[in-house]
């Protein structure tokens, strides 16, 4: 009885955290810099308020000793929404959260000065790009369309 209960538990734990990503990275981290989390869909009403559209976000976190520069890496969705990063330093084990509204770029926040969501509710992938356009990493959920 122990065991279903605990498998039950299991079960609505992660049943309750539908509107974050972070359950459901598809693989390892290859590289120092990845994306460690996402929030596609905003608590509370979407009402593409500014302060709604600054709870969607996604992290990227530095997992190394090293500052990273991340200018001109880019951010971007499977609709081809992108972010670039412009004149930003990711200092070592640390991160940054990229919101989707407007804001005042800082240390740990940045913000893509949108005034639409971004990130697809039911499906997306959010795909991480260095400044030479290499691949460094995605994080994925929901159901996906077939890439053509």
């Amino acid at each position: 009885m122990t065991a279903v209960a605990a498998v039950a538990a299991a079960a609505v734990a992660t049943v309750a955290l539908p509107a974050s990503a972070a359950d459901h990275h598809p693989g390892r981290h290859h590289s120092a810099v990845y994306i460690s989390d996402v929030q596609y869909d905003s608590p509370g009403r979407d009402d593409r308020s500014n302060r709604s559209l600054n709870r969607e976000w996604v992290d990227i976190t530095n997992n190394s000793r090293r500052v990273v520069n991340l200018d001109g890496w880019t951010l971007s969705d499977e609709d081809g929404h992108t972010y670039t990063f412009d004149h930003y330093r990711l200092q070592g084990r640390s991160t940054v959260r990229v919101h989707t509204g407007t804001g005042r770029d800082s240390g740990t926040d940045v913000f893509q000065d949108r005034r639409h969501y971004v990130w697809n509710n039911d499906y997306d992938t959010a795909t991480l790009r260095n400044d030479r356009d290499r691949f460094v990493d995605e994080f994925s959920w929901g159901q996906h369309r077939i890439r053509r």
